[in-house]
């Protein structure tokens, strides 16, 4: 059972999702798909809008800004308002686009905890290092993605491939049946619907 789990490395809702993801999924037996995407392009097109909708409409950034301190608190989650927001995720986008699907996990709960934790930039090369050996990795070998044509052409597929298949925010889950799930508070319901998928008879002739 696999689940697709749709990221932007500055959406705020995604860093809890990200950090609880891995540990509710292995106990439901379902592999998680890290599937990074820039939210950017998609805001641009679909809403026309060329800031967060956090900040293109204050009060809605407001909410959102105390929601997130609840909801880490409830899931006992450090948190650090970023000063800027929102950051720049395109590089560790790339970055993530270039490992296998077993290394992607700690990698991209690094960048998060980089970004909503310790107030980084998400952007600066020396912080993906710090990043990518946090998580394990080859610093000089993981970073020389940031400029590969052939991830920058990925990065590029992949987020016109999550506009075809209706994604509009971060984080969205997808499961195997096509179902989608929008937002950190959906995460279990889709794990659920990842296993119920599995059981479901298949009624195509």
């Amino acid at each position: 059972m696999k689940l697709q789990f749709w990221f932007e490395f500055a959406s705020t809702y995604s860093y809890p999702a990200v950090m609880r993801a891995e540990k509710l999924a292995e106990g439901r037996g379902v592999e998680i798909e890290w599937k990074p995407f820039l939210l950017g392009p998609l805001f641009h097109a679909q809403q026309g809008m060329k800031d967060s909708p956090f900040n293109v409409v204050p009060i809605k950034g407001s909410y959102m800004w105390r929601d997130i301190e609840r909801t880490c608190e409830k899931y006992s989650l450090p948190f650090r308002r970023p000063q800027r927001f929102p950051q720049n995720g395109l590089m560790a986008a790339r970055i993530t686009l270039s490992l296998p699907q077993a290394e992607r996990g700690n990698f991209v709960k690094a960048v998060y905890q980089a970004n909503f934790i310790h107030d980084r930039d998400i952007s600066d090369p020396q912080i993906l290092h710090a990043a990518a050996r946090r998580a394990g990795l080859d610093p000089l070998e993981t970073l020389s993605a940031m400029t590969s044509e052939t991830v920058k052409n990925e990065l590029r597929e992949e987020t016109a491939r999550a506009a075809d298949i209706g994604i509009f925010g971060a984080p969205s889950f997808v499961t195997e049946d096509g179902e989608m799930f929008w937002g950190n508070d959906r995460l279990e319901d889709a794990l659920d619907w990842a296993v119920r998928g599995t059981l479901r008879p298949n009624t195509q002739n």
